[in-house]
């Protein structure tokens, strides 16, 4: 990685430049300007780490910077943030709890720790978390851990509540979009999952997920043709085969074979999944088939 290599030459070149200017200036003074100096270095390589690094070695590299400066909360968070990007939510609960120990902790600390106990399967602890935060603090974070917290508790007013709310609060919903119509989708409500997937495809037209989830919604109703949504031909075929699946899931044979030929058709290389399900299909055996 060179962005370290660089911060460092960068940095040198200021602390010799400082050198220069300050002359006959004090130690204590030259020695101010130079901590300065480093704290601008720490604080550009801490933002590196936190959005281009890998997240293993920003894990790494806050897991040493806490050790070396044990009072700065600002690695304490890096470090959280940075196991949860490593998919090691677990550790991030138990970093977050200690920065809710230090000083300068805030709320919004505490909503990052819901989200990680989130990620861990704990919510329990989320939705105890969650309800120590002020009710002052409205946040698109807060609202959409809210949604997902009454989603679990099946208390499908108070989830869409703060779905609507998370999405009046960010320029880019349409990941909370996407949530809120799957949220919809297991309730049983496809037709209601399937304007909010229409509305996320909106924000962000190239969400595959999204896509997806749609064609589901869709089929869901028995309406088995694509919706025009832009698409590649290798997306084409994924959707086909996702329709041709619900179709088979009920009850809908002829048009699931349909669909599944359609996909292999359309796939520009082997479509390994669809022409083993519609072989499947072909045996009488469509239990076998696994979406």
């Amino acid at each position: 990685m060179r962005h370290p290599v660089l911060l460092a030459a960068l940095a040198g070149c200021a602390i010799t430049t400082l050198a220069g200017c300050m002359g006959n200036n004090s130690d204590a003074e030259v020695a101010s300007a130079m901590k300065s100096v480093n704290a601008v270095d720490d604080s550009n390589l801490s933002n590196i780490m936190m959005t281009v690094g890998d997240p293993n070695e920003a894990v790494n590299y806050f897991a040493r910077t806490a050790k070396e400066n044990p009072d700065r909360i600002d690695i304490r968070r890096g470090l959280a943030k940075s196991l949860v990007r490593a998919d090691k939510p677990d550790e991030a609960v138990k970093v977050w709890q200690h920065v809710l120990t230090m000083p300068g902790t805030t709320d919004d600390d505490k909503v990052s720790l819901a989200d990680a106990q989130i990620r861990a399967n704990d919510w329990s602890g989320a939705k105890k978390t969650l309800n120590s935060v002020p009710p002052t603090v409205e946040t698109y974070d807060r609202y959409r851990l809210e949604a997902m917290v009454a989603d679990s508790e099946k208390q499908w007013k108070k989830a869409d509540s703060f779905y609507e709310t998370a999405a009046g609060l960010t320029t880019t919903p349409s990941g909370i979009y996407n949530n809120w119509g799957f949220s919809k989708l297991t309730r049983g409500d496809a037709a209601g999952a399937e304007k909010l997937f229409k509305e996320a495809l909106t924000y962000d037209p190239d969400r595959f997920t999204t896509k997806n989830n749609l064609v589901l919604a869709r089929a869901s109703q028995g309406k088995y043709e694509l919706p025009v949504i832009s698409m590649t031909q290798s997306e084409r075929a994924q959707l086909l085969y996702t329709a041709g699946l619900a179709a088979v899931k009920r009850g809908d044979v002829a048009m699931g074979k349909t669909l599944l030929q359609d996909a292999i058709e359309t796939n520009p290389q082997y479509f390994a999944q669809a022409d083993r399900a519609l072989k499947a299909l072909d045996q009488g055996t469509p239990g076998t088939i696994k979406g």
